[in-house]
């Protein structure tokens, strides 16, 4: 019988104390310890409740010369951008862990994955929904699925009865807050359970090469809620985001034992599903025909995938004493510096204007190659001249008024060519590139100045 005392837990790292505490000593935050009770197990009682019945077996000293190397085996699935994200497909025996806000569509995106897999038999297991309400959805995506089998139960316990007595190749959680450890006596979603459930999981796809998809909730910083050491545990942390009142979907890579951290994938949601956006400039750019002044084309980098998206600007008189500055997707403070730059390098007055950019679609961007394009849209905007059609810009601007390079150039290039765009505008410092090679032409500028006279003198 195992035997119970309590502990203070810190809710947002893990932290464990004998006594309760005001402030956490290793995340430093307030208010976040939680006394719960956890059970101290004897050897025997060890040896009887291992949940995923996986016996530690004691190996061998090998040296790192003798072990050989074996390409790992993946499950290529049918989501293109998913296999992008995990490195050409998922790894047998490995642990992914996805988190996003709710309502995002993690678990769309699961039953999606689930459903569409019809050679292989996969476990869904979900302790938030009923089977009927997985059922709508799945008549939703319009797919039938005989070797997808869904599972209603919360306890860690009878999840492994069902995993060992079905062998299936790939197993869903959702969500890994709702998991209960029979071991322990504290509620669900708590960080003991959260710690134990996990680990518990990723002993079972060890053992019986089984690969694991984990839901995880957020938290209001948008991390994943539960222990730091949750991240630790798993193989692949993936991130999925986006507005919920725009139609694309993200998913990143944060953490990836076998591939890049570098990949993206994208989606749109739509009645019937997420749909795979296999090329995200098309949809990104505006398709009207009409030339308006205050939009301008950036060739920006989002992991390995170079994308051109629209930056709009607004210029217009404040009409209180104190002028606007708003920005949606783009950050305030560069948008502040961009303004500085104009004012000081350039002459334009914007003290008493009030100024407003937006990153169409609802995407947030980080890339500081974009300053170009949202300089020239809020020069756009202030003189109220368009821009030509087919131009697109990629270029970091300094505080001296520089047009400073920015990195792999010739991918942004390269997709410009692509999709038809007639002149680029880049920084003058970028040395070996052969214009011969690209149909769009590159208008290679060394300051602001130089760009204004190009485009509007």
């Amino acid at each position: 019988m195992a035997k119970l005392k309590t502990q203070y837990i810190c809710q947002n790292c893990g932290a464990t104390s004998s006594k309760w505490l005001g402030r956490c000593t290793e995340c430093e935050e307030w208010n976040t310890f939680v006394e719960e009770v956890v059970a101290v197990e004897t050897k025997k009682s060890q040896q009887k409740s291992k949940l995923s019945g996986v016996a530690k077996k004691e190996q061998d000293l090998m040296s790192i010369a003798d072990i050989e190397h074996k390409q790992e085996s993946r499950l290529v699935t049918k989501d293109a951008e998913l296999n992008r994200v995990l490195g050409s497909g998922i790894v047998a025996g490995s642990v992914i862990l996805i988190g996003g806000e709710p309502g995002i569509g993690k678990s769309t995106l699961m039953l999606q994955l689930a459903v569409n897999m019809l050679d292989c038999k996969i476990l869904y297991v979900s302790g938030e929904e009923s089977s009927q309400q997985i059922k709508m959805r799945a008549d939703r995506l319009g797919i039938q699925n005989k070797t997808c089998y869904i599972i209603t139960e919360t306890n860690l316990y009878n999840i492994f009865k069902k995993l060992k007595s079905s062998k299936p190749k790939l197993c869903i959680i959702d969500s890994i807050q709702t998991l209960v450890s029979p071991t322990l006596e504290s509620a669900a979603g708590s960080v003991s359970q959260i710690r134990e459930c996990a680990s518990e999981l990723q002993r079972y796809a060890k053992a019986y090469n089984t690969s694991v998809f984990i839901i995880g909730h957020i938290t209001k910083d948008g991390q994943i809620a539960g222990p730091k050491i949750l991240e630790h545990i798993v193989d692949t942390v993936l991130q999925f985001e986006g507005d919920r009142h725009h139609t694309y979907r993200l998913l990143r890579t944060k953490k990836n034992r076998f591939g890049s951290t570098a990949e993206l994938g994208i989606y749109e949601m739509l009645q019937n599903g997420l749909r795979q956006v296999s090329n995200p400039s098309e949809l990104l750019i505006s398709e009207g025909n009409e030339e308006l002044s205050g939009i301008s084309i950036a060739s920006t980098i989002e992991g390995l995938r170079p994308l051109l998206i629209e930056t709009q600007a607004l210029v217009s008189r404040s009409a209180y004493g104190t002028p606007q500055r708003s920005s949606t997707g783009f950050d305030s403070k560069r948008l502040n510096m961009l303004l500085a730059v104009l004012e000081k390098r350039c002459g334009f007055r914007f003290g008493d204007k009030d100024v407003f950019v937006n990153i169409a679609g609802g995407l947030k961007v980080e890339d500081p190659a974009i300053d170009l394009a949202v300089l020239c849209a809020l020069l756009s905007s202030f003189d109220d001249v368009a821009i030509p059609a087919g131009t697109c810009f990629a270029g970091e601007i300094g505080l001296s008024g520089e047009v400073r390079s920015v990195s792999r150039i010739e991918q942004r290039i390269l997709e410009a060519d692509k999709l038809g765009f007639k002149v680029m505008y880049l920084s003058a410092s970028h040395k070996g590139i052969k214009d011969k090679r690209y149909q769009v032409r590159l208008q290679r500028v060394k300051t602001v100045e130089d760009v204004y006279k190009a485009l509007f003198q």
